[in-house]
């Protein structure tokens, strides 16, 4: 069950623990093909694409496509990239006046299993931070459903 832990009032953390070794957790999260299987809010959207520059100071540009027919693209800057430990990542949506937000997950070897802990920090009020966290939520039941 996903765990969402608020650090303050602009940072959010979730821990989840995916049935998966560490590698192939790891995988999902920088593998083209491999996101365009989870990374959007609901079952009922799409993702289209996936560009990913894995590397530091490379880009990544995911597009999320609503029911509606909406396209919500995320966007940012490689920080750091420890395979298969850490990512971190700059946040922001293409076309919006959202500043760079902050993203670290990190990748737990349990065995036969993975925890991971992704931290969202930055927002420039609440009301984003709590929009990210069911979004965030949402994607990572679609990853559990796909690992």
């Amino acid at each position: 069950m996903p765990h969402t832990e608020t650090l303050s009032e602009t940072t959010l953390q979730l821990k989840r623990t995916f049935e998966a070794p560490r590698a192939r957790v790891f995988k999902a999260w920088t593998k083209t093909e491999e996101l365009k299987k989870w990374f959007a809010p609901s079952d009922e959207y799409s993702v289209p694409f996936a560009e990913v520059d894995l590397q530091v100071g490379g880009k990544y540009r995911i597009g999320m496509k609503s029911p509606s027919g909406d396209m919500h693209i995320a966007v940012g800057t490689y920080r750091e990239i420890k395979n298969p430990e850490k990512l971190v990542f700059t946040w922001t949506w293409e076309g919006t006046e959202m500043p760079d937000t902050l993203v670290t997950v990190e990748f737990h070897d349990r065995g036969q299993s993975t925890e991971m802990v992704l931290t969202h920090e930055l927002f420039p009020n609440k009301t984003e931070a709590d929009r990210h966290d069911q979004g965030w939520i949402g994607c990572l039941d679609r990853l559990t459903k796909i690992l």
